[in-house]
């Protein structure tokens, strides 16, 4: 989800679109199972909320087909520019600020959307009153302090290196209003909704090269907020990316908890 009001990871970067490469490798399996779980299919109505990148977006393109939609939107819609023919709608839209695109959606989606949005029970809210009675909403979204460390094995100097990074990334993000421990909300939340139905499950990638590539994207996109904050030396942020690059530390990310229900 971009944000042009201080987020740091803007879309915008040339980094962005390698993060969302990185992105659909890790967790779009997950996704999709949850979708197909779901019963997506030709037809639906879907609203997929800071879409960001085009994976999710041209895989419902797919399973709606050509008698149903699929409005995606962020508020940088320039990545879904490839996407962006019917049935899929890209508009420009803050879903913390603004009113819901539509109503009658059959589903709703985010991932990895809510925990930067300050706004976000405004946004939940707008989510849930875009569902047609018996829509289904799938939220998806990480809790890094479930998890904080980038090298969950820290035996060595590179790993003690990495996981000092993650931190001050963590520092940053809380700093621009993401809220840390909010992927483990999301069952709770959907039911204090009013959806019914509720379930949950996580997924943690724990090592592969799609999270060596993800990190050494997002260092170098936020390089200079590390060194202007004082959190990292270029000369330990280089020697970092060296390490990444050479294969041979175990990388996380956060979990991705996947949470979904049914409005009533």
């Amino acid at each position: 989800m971009t944000r042009t009001d201080g987020y740091l990871l803007d879309n915008r970067r040339d980094e962005a679109g390698e993060r969302f490469e990185a992105f659909a490798t890790l967790f779009d399996p997950t996704t999709f199972r949850h979708l197909e779980g779901l019963g997506v299919g030709p037809g639906w109505r879907c609203w997929e909320v800071g879409a960001g990148g085009v994976s999710v977006v041209s895989w419902l393109a797919k399973k709606v087909g050509p008698t149903g939609k699929v409005v995606a939107t962020d508020i940088d819609i320039s990545r879904l520019t490839p996407a962006a023919r019917p049935p899929v709608e890209a508009r420009v839209h803050d879903v913390g600020a603004e009113e819901p695109p539509g109503e009658g959606f059959d589903l709703v989606h985010a991932r990895l959307v809510l925990v930067h949005v300050p706004e976000r029970e405004r946004a939940l809210r707008s989510m849930v009153k875009a569902l047609r009675p018996g829509g289904r909403l799938l939220l998806e979204d990480a809790d890094p302090a479930l998890q904080p460390l980038l090298s969950p094995d820290e035996h060595g100097p590179e790993q003690q290196l990495a996981n000092r990074l993650r931190h001050g990334f963590r520092s940053l993000l809380q700093r621009r209003g993401a809220d840390l421990s909010y992927g483990r909300t999301l069952p709770r939340l959907l039911r204090e909704a009013g959806l019914q139905q509720v379930e949950a499950d996580a997924y943690f990638p724990l090592t592969s090269p799609a999270c060596a590539a993800l990190e050494s994207a997002t260092v170098r996109q936020i390089r200079a907020d590390l060194v202007s904050a004082g959190i990292a030396t270029d000369q330990e942020i280089d020697r970092h990316l060296a390490n990444v690059a050479a294969g041979g530390m175990d990388l996380a990310t956060a979990p991705m908890i996947s949470a979904w229900g049914r409005k009533g």
